[in-house]
Formats: structure tokens, sequence, C-alpha cells
């Protein structure tokens, strides 16, 4: 039966309970009301609103009830409302009407308030932790590839000289601000609602700090309004892994277009790629593809959370229920396309003649062509244009900056000497940009030293 069927003179209808319930999703959350209902009732006899006796018969009822469930000898109750209901229902059962004296105090609005911000907690660290993982694969890829030459591009063509290190270590800033986001939401939502109560607090003499304390959160909640109907923590959370999504989704796009026949930048391992039902020479990049479509998914979850709030008055309401099954998909998705990508960039073969011969074939030392004229006084937009006609040169008689004889760059600019040739060698067009966040070595190998200081805080 309902905790609240006194109000009630009739059984409520199978199809609305089966709709109004939720413990097919946020029974996930029992360790969380479990702890949570201890510190409760900690608090409850410290503050002498039940006996100490209860609340020993209390704790241990719980203790029981949680290692019931993690030995498996404790089923969940499909019929049960939510997770709280249960566990509460279960309690009772095992010690009799000390269990019905747990809820003194306590509405299940600040309850679930409550277990969603200390499951987010414990998700959030574990989030990072996987994506600290993934900042030291790339780390380390990034190691290997210091001097490996590929073509930088802008408008996806080929632009200017870089390494395949300063390409990931481009990833690598966006995956800390990654980080730095998990930071800043995860101090948001460590604050305590429980003694928000239904909506006005309790007229019971709680000692809200003491369970906050013993829970582990920072602070509690300033207005028992928006302890039980704020959910901006969960848009926040929504929001970051969005973001990070975005990231993962931008990646796989890469590499996607790097294994292809057209780039060959890299070769995937055969660990991490799926061939073709009727064509053998394929080897497909659909785990990156996943990744990519499961972006809009996770922006999926961000827009029902956002859609589902804008229009809720103070204070809680049951749309509000929606923000598990968003939350809790959007973390599984972004965990699994996490621990997914980590192995692949870990063993993916890197292709660095292919890459040089791109970058060669590009042109992309025309900026440094330029550059060599310019340091020798002709003006920019002089040196600009004989750079230009010296391309369109090389590109007639398929041929490279590089081969072309100093006496071909003479007939283009008597300013030209041998040494343009170490003026446009692409090694030495990338160290030569030896500024703070530039593509020479020397700076690359400074960012990864400031990165892994990152993932040590």
């Amino acid at each position: 039966m309902p905790m609240w069927e006194g109000r009630f003179s009739k059984k409520l209808d199978e199809r609305t309970n089966d709709f109004n319930s939720s413990i097919k999703f946020d029974h996930r959350m029992y360790k969380q009301d479990i702890k949570g209902s201890i510190a409760h009732s900690k608090m409850l006899s410290k503050q002498g609103i039940i006996k100490e006796e209860e609340s020993k018969s209390i704790i241990d009822g719980l203790n029981g009830i949680l290692e019931d469930i993690e030995n498996g000898k404790l089923e969940f109750d499909p019929n049960a409302e939510d997770v709280h209901m249960f566990i509460e229902a279960e309690l009772t059962k095992r010690i009799g009407d000390n269990g019905k004296k747990l809820h003194t105090a306590r509405s299940r609005n600040d309850q679930v308030a409550l277990d969603i911000r200390m499951y987010l907690k414990e998700e959030v660290k574990e989030l990072k932790e996987k994506l600290k993982k993934l900042i030291l694969t790339f780390i380390n890829k990034a190691e290997e590839n210091t001097h490996t030459i590929m073509p930088g591009y802008t408008h996806m063509q080929r632009a200017q000289p870089i390494t395949f290190a300063h390409h990931l270590m481009a990833y690598v800033q966006m995956f800390l601000r990654d980080l730095e986001r998990l930071n800043e939401t995860y101090k948001r939502i460590n604050v305590c609602p429980i003694g928000s109560c239904a909506l006005a607090g309790t007229t019971y003499p709680l000692d809200r700090e003491f369970e906050a304390k013993e829970l582990g959160f920072s602070k509690i909640t300033n207005n028992s309004l928006d302890g039980v109907s704020d959910r901006d923590f969960i848009i926040e959370l929504l929001s970051v892994i969005s973001i990070i999504m975005m990231h993962l989704s931008r990646i796989s796009e890469e590499i996607i277009l790097w294994c292809s026949w057209e780039f060959k930048f890299i070769e995937l391992d055969d660990s991490f790629s799926t061939g073709s039902s009727i064509m053998p020479q394929k080897k497909n990049p659909d785990i990156t593809e996943l990744i990519r479509g499961k972006t809009g998914r996770v922006y999926g979850d961000l827009n029902t959370m956002l859609t589902v709030m804008k229009g809720t008055p103070l204070a809680y309401n049951k749309d509000m229920q929606e923000d598990k099954e968003a939350i809790f998909d959007a973390l599984d998705t972004v965990n699994l396309c996490i621990t997914t990508l980590d192995p692949l960039v870990e063993t993916m073969t890197v292709k660095k003649e292919n890459m040089r011969k791109a970058a060669a074939e590009g042109f992309i030392n025309a900026t440094d062509c330029a550059d060599y004229l310019t340091v020798k006084g002709v003006p920019f937009r002089d040196a600009y244009k004989i750079v230009g006609n010296l391309v369109k040169y090389c590109i007639d008689n398929n041929t490279t900056l590089e081969k072309l004889h100093i006496n071909v760059y003479k007939k283009f600019s008597d300013v030209f000497e041998d040494d343009i040739y170490d003026a446009i060698d692409l090694i030495n067009c990338v160290n030569k940009r030896n500024v703070p966040g530039g593509p020479a070595a020397e700076q690359v190998m400074k960012e990864i030293e400031i990165a892994k200081s990152k993932l040590s805080v």
C-alpha cells in the first residue's frame, strides 16, 4: 500500500501506479538513500526527536537492507513507487513501528533532492578520474610525436605546419577545461537540502548542519523552497557533460577523417574497428561514429531538463522526476564514450610519413617563404604576391617549394638565396614558431609538463 493512502478512498489504478513509479530507474540511488537515512536517524536521536535505541534499531535495519541488496538477497519491488518508499517499507517490515519513525521531520521532496545530490557527487568524482586518464593517454601520444610534422588546417584546407603533438595537446586543453567545469559544478552540487522538508521546513528542532556534515556536504541550502525545487545543478552538470561530448565528437570526427584512405594519417587497431558484411576491404571507425552520434543524445538530455524546468512553479512538482532518467542517461553515455575512446587512441598507429607528405604537398610553408622575403626588406603584400606566383608555378609543374631549384626562385625575386631552403624546411618552420602556446617542440613539451601538473591536483 502507498505511504500516502490515508487521504484516499480508492485503490490506485495499476496504470497510474506504473506511470507514476520511478523505481525502475531511481533504484540505482539505493546506497545514497540508505546513507542519507542513517544520517537522518542519527540527527533525530541527537536532537531528542526519537530515542537512541529507536535510532539504533533503524540504523541496524538499514545496514541489513544495504547488505542484502549488495549480495543479491533482496530484489527491488517493481510495484514500489520509488526507491525511497521501497527502502522505508522494507525497513518497517523488518523492525516494525520504529521504521515508521524514520520519516519524522523529512519529506520525500528533500529526501529526493538529497539522494540525487549525493549520487551526482560520486559520479562527478568518477567522471573526473576517467577524464584524467583520457587526458594522460593524449599526453603520452603527444610525447611520442613532438617531431611528427602534419598540416594544420583552416576551412579543412591545409594551412600551416604543426606537429601531431601540438594537435593532440589542443584536445588536452579542451579536456582540462572540462575538468575545471566539473570542479565548479561539484561545488554547487555539494549543498545539503535535507531539512527543507516538503517546502517550508519543519517545527521539529533539527540540526541541519550536523546532518550535512555527516553526509560530507560543504554547507546547507539557504531557502527551503529552493532546497526542494532546485535542479540547476543537474542542468549545469548536463551542460558540462554536453561540452565534454562535443569535444569527444570533434576528435572522433578527426579520427574518422584521419583513418580514411583520403588521409591515411592513422590506422586504428583491429580491436577497435569493425568490418563490412559485404565489402571485405573495409575497416570502419564505428566507435568514433557512435561517439559522434551519441553526442546528440546527450544534447537531448540537456534540452529535456531545460524544458522540464522552464514552466514549473515553486516548489516541488512531479515533472522533476524526469531529471533522473536524463542525467543518468547522460552520465552513462559520457562514461561509456570516454572509456571506449581512451584505448582506441592509445592503440592507434600514427602514419608519420603520410602526415609529412601531406604537409609538403600542401604548400603550408608558403607563409614562411613570404616571411623570408619580408625579413629581407620586401613589403609583405609584395612578398605575398611573389609566393602566390611561386605556388601556382609548383602546382602547374607538379612540384613543391622544397624541390624548386634556386634559379627558379630567382626568376620570381632576386632576393632569394640558398638560405631559402632552411627557411621553408618543415621542421624549421615549426620550431621557429617558438612562442608560448606554439607548435615548436620546446613549447609543446612545456605545455605537456603544465598539463601533467594540473592532473596531479
